[in-house]
């Protein structure tokens, strides 16, 4: 049975769209079906700002992986695109998170969800608002839209596409 995910894509290096489309094609291919997607918004880096600006956008996607399947099909997609990891906020062709998995909770050490940064960054509530404003975190028990208004975050996050 298909499950509702949502995921955050984000990309500063290279040609920022085409990675992002890149991505929104393997995982409609490898991942799920891609059922709502946000606009493209572009802000400035978080965390380590000595970087070029990103360009975000949230999916949702319906999917039959596990949240363990789905984390190492997104790992290999990352990779195939050119990702490296080597420092934590780092520039960065293509990252993707796992948002939320339906309303499940899971805490591993390689697997948090819903991502604990939620609450706290603009650029991702600002497209998540957009695609499922009332989607109820499930830990938080505040809708999207509420969590955007009482983001501590003042990133400019605006619309490019």
């Amino acid at each position: 049975m298909a499950t509702i995910s949502y995921l955050l894509l984000g990309s500063n290096l290279g040609s920022k769209q085409l990675n992002l489309e890149q991505a929104r094609t393997l995982l409609s291919l490898q991942a799920g079906n891609i059922t709502k997607q946000s606009a493209v918004y572009q802000t400035l880096a978080w965390g380590n700002t000595d970087q070029p600006a990103f360009l975000n956008q949230v999916l949702e996607i319906q999917t039959d992986l596990s949240p363990q399947m789905l984390l190492q099909k997104i790992n290999e997609i990352e990779k195939n695109l050119g990702r490296e990891r080597r420092a934590r906020w780092e520039s960065r062709l293509i990252d993707i998170d796992i948002l939320y998995f339906n309303t499940l909770v899971v805490e591993t050490e390689v697997l948090i969800i819903p991502h604990p940064q939620i609450a706290y960054r603009r650029f991702t509530l600002v497209p998540l608002a957009e695609i499922a404003p009332d989607y109820i975190h499930p830990v938080l028990q505040q809708t999207n839209l509420q969590l955007l208004q009482n983001c501590p975050d003042t990133l400019d996050v605006r619309v490019v596409t």
